[in-house]
C-alpha cells in the first residue's frame, strides 16, 4: 500500500501525485520545478531586508526570536533601528 493513496483505492490519482510531490519537496528549486513557484520555501524581500538590517546592527535574527517582544523592541531600539518599520515575528 502507497502512503500516498488518500483515498485507499489502490492506485496514486493525479491530486494524489501532486501532493506527495509537494511534502517531498526539500528546495525551493524542486518546488519550483513541479509547480511554478517557490511555494513554502520562498522568503520575502521584507524578511531579506529583515535579517540584511539586523546583522548589519549586529544582532542575531534567531536570538531575537527567543526573546519575549519588550525585549525584542529595546534590542533592535538599542542596536539604532526603528522596530515599527519592520514585521517581526
Amino acid at each position: 500500500m502507497d502512503v500516498f493513496d488518500f483515498d485507499g483505492s489502490g492506485e496514486l490519482e493525479a491530486d494524489e501525485r501532486m501532493a506527495a510531490a509537494e511534502i517531498l519537496c526539500t528546495s525551493a528549486e524542486e518546488h519550483e520545478a513541479f509547480f511554478g513557484d517557490a511555494g513554502d520555501f520562498a522568503t520575502s524581500d521584507s524578511d531579506d531586508e529583515l535579517e540584511d538590517d539586523l546583522t548589519i546592527a549586529g544582532l542575531d535574527i534567531h536570538e531575537l526570536e527567543f526573546m519575549d517582544e519588550d525585549e525584542r523592541r529595546e534590542a533592535i531600539e538599542d542596536a539604532g533601528l526603528d522596530p515599527d518599520d519592520y514585521d517581526m515575528f
